[in-house]
């Protein structure tokens, strides 16, 4: 019994470990792809609406049959605040300003920026009082560093230029955009981090994340394309640049990739946390650079490889100081797995310890 038992966690394991894999290699794709899109005219509103309403139709029915127990029979007033709030910041302007961030830097650049986000979300939530630093503690300062050599390979990121990798490639963005896109990241960044902690916030009155995760992509398609509208006086999204077959598919790759991945993750943090599914995200860039560079032409320079080994060194830092958070909480000795044991950690931690 203990035999099967331990071979199933091993099995379990290793689909988890391909899946993350699989689940970074899949965004790193979908940045160059959507490089390649943008490139040709196409409003980056048009694939927040879209794939936000095809990853609503895809989460809506799993969301339906496995949460049915979990969803409050009411919504309260406050509720419906924090979904619009999430709505605006995590659909409408995060995915807006991450794809301009794309159209105007490179597939790298825009991948390695959001690696900021549990940076950003530890320091947020400590200036408001939900984080727990004790600068006695060798984690706590793990975080906080962590949290500096972050921002300081974000800085890199906008304002460091130095020479080409390689000299015999011409595309390169002009410094102009370069630095205009990485404050579209930068915004888009902070953007989802503050959404990340207003999640977690609604979370807990309202236990249902794929069902917050559907609900907030409903809302959000409708919140764009209404902002799109008062824009532009219109609906044109530039659709007329392009096929109707092409248009089609951006909005169903953007809402497949969107869709899968979320739903993957979310059953990959309940199974094994959050920290283990971040230390994951890098993959993404390095992937996203290989694709441009041999797709696109695109070629990276030094700042720019600086400032994305700056913000790796401390993405895991501040992992390192969140797993250590979770394993000096008291243990639950009546957890009988390492999922119990996850779980039963999640409702006696603090908010984002």
């Amino acid at each position: 019994m203990d035999l099967s038992v331990s071979c199933g966690g091993e099995k379990e394991n290793f689909a988890i470990i391909l899946g993350l894999i699989a689940m970074q290699l899949l965004y790193g794709s979908f940045s160059v792809f959507m490089s390649r899109v943008l490139s040709t005219g196409l409003n980056p509103q048009f694939v927040v609406i879209f794939g936000s309403l095809l990853t609503a139709i895809i989460l809506s029915p799993v969301a339906f049959f496995l949460e049915k127990g979990k969803r409050p029979s009411k919504l309260s007033p406050r509720l419906l605040i924090q979904f619009f709030c999430i709505s605006v910041g995590g659909v409408t302007a995060f995915q807006s300003l991450l794809l301009l961030g794309i159209h105007k830097t490179s597939p790298a650049i825009a991948s390695a920026m959001p690696n900021l986000s549990p940076s950003l979300v530890f320091l947020i939530a400590w200036f408001i009082g939900l984080e727990v630093v004790d600068l006695r503690s060798g984690r706590s300062w793990a975080k906080i560093v962590g949290t500096l050599v972050c921002l300081g390979g974000a800085m890199a990121l906008a304002f460091l230029r130095g020479p080409s990798i390689s000299h015999w490639l011409t595309s390169q963005a002009p410094d102009d955009d370069m630095f205009i896109g990485c404050m579209y990241l930068l915004v888009a960044v902070f953007a989802l981090s503050c959404v990340t902690i207003l999640q977690a916030a609604t979370l807990m009155h309202y236990p249902a994340p794929l069902s917050l995760c559907a609900i907030t992509y409903w809302m959000g398609s409708v919140f764009t394309a209404a902002l799109h509208v008062v824009q532009e006086r219109g609906f044109d999204l530039g659709w007329s640049q392009l096929s109707p077959a092409a248009l089609f598919g951006a909005a169903l790759v953007g809402g497949f990739v969107n869709g899968t991945s979320f739903s993957f993750q979310a059953w990959s943090i309940k199974k094994k946390g959050p920290v283990m599914v971040s230390a994951f995200h890098p993959i993404s860039t390095i992937w996203s650079a290989i694709l441009s560079f041999l797709l696109l032409g695109h070629s990276l320079r030094l700042g720019s490889i600086i400032g994305m080994v700056l913000v790796f060194i401390g993405l895991y830092l501040v992992l390192w100081g969140k797993n250590k958070d979770r394993y000096a909480l008291p243990l639950p000795l009546e957890a009988n797995n390492e999922g119990d044991l996850l779980e039963k950690q999640e409702r006696i931690k603090p908010l984002l310890g």
